[in-house]
């Protein structure tokens, strides 16, 4: 096996840089490198129903959904209705899934899943429904906790995520 130059080390680590962070460029001649910086943008409810609400004197609270360079992240959602952990959990995953689509991600394309129970014995049947969620082949790594004081809204389940565009 032939052993790298140095220069040819950094050429591949550089090139390596520039695909993870996908920021960086490496000019073709010098080792000088150009950052472009990633764009903060929204990406707002198609639908009334679905908008944020908001005072005639006040902006929204919050974004539902806003992307930083590849990485897109969506705010709670929750199920603002009367029914069982099961059919709140399926409703928070097609709503998740709606948002990820209007903003060009899907949900095989999830990183991360913090989900917010009201109580934790509806562990397991949120688990159930959960489960068979479009992670793909690899799930997202996930984190599960029951807040103090229940989730707003009287929803049984809220869950956010971070996904890749």
């Amino acid at each position: 096996m032939e052993k790298q130059s140095r220069r040819g080390l950094l050429k591949s680590a550089a090139k390596a840089a520039v695909a993870v962070t996908g920021g960086a460029v490496l000019s073709q001649g010098a080792a000088a490198q150009t950052t472009v910086a990633p764009q903060k943008k929204n990406y707002p409810p198609k639908t009334q129903a679905d908008k944020i609400p908001t005072t005639p004197t006040k902006a929204p609270l919050f974004s539902s959904a806003v992307s930083f360079g590849n990485l897109l992240f969506l705010a709670g959602v929750g199920a603002h209705f009367k029914g069982t952990i099961e059919e709140h959990t399926k409703h928070v995953l097609d709503e998740l899934e709606k948002n990820l689509i209007n903003a060009g991600s899907s949900m095989d394309k999830v990183l991360k899943v913090n989900v917010y129970l009201n109580d934790l014995k509806d562990y397991a049947a949120m688990n159930s429904v959960y489960a068979t969620g479009k992670w793909g082949d690899i799930p997202p790594v996930r984190t599960t906790v029951a807040p103090a004081g229940g989730i707003p809204g009287d929803s049984l389940v809220e869950i956010d995520l971070i996904a890749h565009l």
